[in-house]
């Protein structure tokens, strides 16, 4: 609808201009005046070379000050036309009042308007429930909320991979003294700085994250206006349906505090970059407390039992 308003404005538009390349404005004398505008001109003839008379329309809306007897001593009007300077006619006065030249552009005009106009509304109203589809905010929220359980989970795998590193090239020393400088002391350390809760808020980290990879994949026609615009109709289905399943995930996620669990095991976890205030920690707490080195130490490092030996 909107390509054809289109064409047919622009139809319009050069027939107008057509038009007003054929002809050019000059000045008439009006001699004679009705009050319904019908009236007998004068004008000059450039092509002829001489002064020609006409009946013409002129507008009888025009200030009494360019009529007669008003504009001059002579009893003579003045109005203003256009006179053709092509074709056969040339040297004629157009005479707007009868509309039959302009009625194929005024024609094409009004039609072309009307479908411009039908065109952008249909359109719109078409769109409107793309648009409503948009849920940028849920979308964003559940996005950092994978990423803040997706950091949470890999920061507590990667503490363990460094407790699993370090143990193949040192093992825990018998004396309790002995501890200072040991990178298994210093690993073993991060992990129980970062408490026992460290574990299961991974574990949660990474199921969420599970839970949350299709949804997010789903629902990413509703993050903008643009994607949602573009969007085939499953596509704006399915959107819709991940939005919801995003909104209960959020929602749960939140009523459990896990966002702010999954920053602080994070937190927790990084305390450990500072390798000498974390050597130094490491080996006064393994002073204190040996036994539960070794205990973390052994849980870490105990092998996967098997599921029939897990059943019985």
């Amino acid at each position: 609808m909107l390509t054809l308003g289109f064409v047919l404005f622009a139809c319009a538009v050069g027939l107008y201009a057509i038009r007003t390349a054929e002809t050019r404005q000059i000045d008439l004398t009006v001699l004679e005046e009705k009050p319904d505008g019908s009236c007998k001109v004068r004008w000059t003839d450039p092509y002829q070379k001489r002064a020609r008379e006409a009946s013409y329309h002129c507008d009888p809306g025009r200030s009494d000050l360019l009529k007669a007897p008003e504009y001059d001593s002579h009893g003579h009007g003045w109005e203003t036309g256009f006179m053709f300077t092509q074709g056969p006619q040339r040297g004629n006065l157009e005479d707007l009042g009868t509309g039959d030249d302009l009625s194929g552009a005024d024609l094409f005009l009004v039609f072309g308007t009307l479908l411009i106009a039908f065109g952008l509304v249909g359109g719109n109203l078409r769109a409107l429930p793309r648009i409503l589809g948009v849920r940028a905010d849920v979308v964003r929220r559940a996005d950092k909320l994978s990423e803040a359980a997706k950091s949470a989970a890999e920061d507590y795998e990667r503490a363990v991979a460094a407790v699993e590193e370090a143990g193949r090239h040192d093992v825990l020393p018998h004396d309790a003294d002995s501890g200072s400088g040991s990178r298994l002391i210093t690993s073993l350390w991060v992990l129980r700085e970062a408490g026992p809760h460290a574990r299961e808020t991974a574990a949660l980290g990474r199921q969420l994250t599970d839970r949350l990879h299709t949804p997010l994949n789903d629902a990413a026609p509703a993050a903008g206006l643009r994607n949602m615009l573009q969007a085939g109709p499953t596509a704006r289905q399915n959107a819709t349906q991940a939005v919801a399943e995003l909104r209960v995930l959020l929602a749960d996620a939140e009523h459990n505090g896990l966002p702010e669990r999954f920053a602080q095991v994070s937190i927790d976890l990084l305390r450990g970059q500072d390798t000498d205030r974390a050597a130094l920690a490491a080996a006064t707490d393994f002073t204190r407390d040996p036994v539960a080195y070794r205990h973390l130490l052994a849980r870490l490092t105990r092998p996967a039992i098997p599921p029939k030996t897990a059943a019985r």
